[in-house]
């Protein structure tokens, strides 16, 4: 059985992107929150804010888009890296992004955080794909 995952974060700047990924989200019923994010900067300032129990607002999928303002998606993952163990205890990174170009294909096969490099927009199969290859209990 597919598990539903508590939170599922969307960084990029586009509404209509995030209006529709959330959709898909949303239909395929795999997510008891998603949040978004508009950009790099604002990701890494809610990834590192605690709640009153001292916890941080861990989600278990981030997709991520590339070309963002104020903090684009490779300056997030550089930041992103450096954070605490408890603030990104086993969270798949999915590159989500329209660039075709072959060498942010190969950047991000370089960048040990990325498990994937997709193209936008989120489908629901492509969706129930990642969830199947990495949340799939075996």
């Amino acid at each position: 059985m597919r598990p539903k995952l508590n939170k599922i974060l969307l960084i990029d700047d586009s509404e209509a992107d995030n209006f529709i990924h959330q959709r898909v989200i949303k239909k395929a019923d795999v997510a008891h929150n998603i949040i978004v994010k508009n950009n790099g900067q604002s990701a890494l300032d809610y990834l590192c804010t605690q709640d009153e129990d001292g916890n941080y607002p861990v989600p278990e999928l981030v997709f991520l888009d590339i070309n963002m303002p104020a903090m684009n998606g490779w300056e997030f993952l550089e930041h992103y890296d450096k954070l605490k163990p408890e603030q990104k205890a086993g969270v798949i990174v999915c590159m989500l992004t329209t660039s075709v170009a072959e060498v942010d294909r190969q950047r991000a096969g370089e960048v040990p955080l990325v498990e994937s490099f997709l193209h936008k927009p989120l489908t629901q199969e492509t969706l129930l794909k990642i969830l199947d290859e990495y949340f799939l209990k075996k």
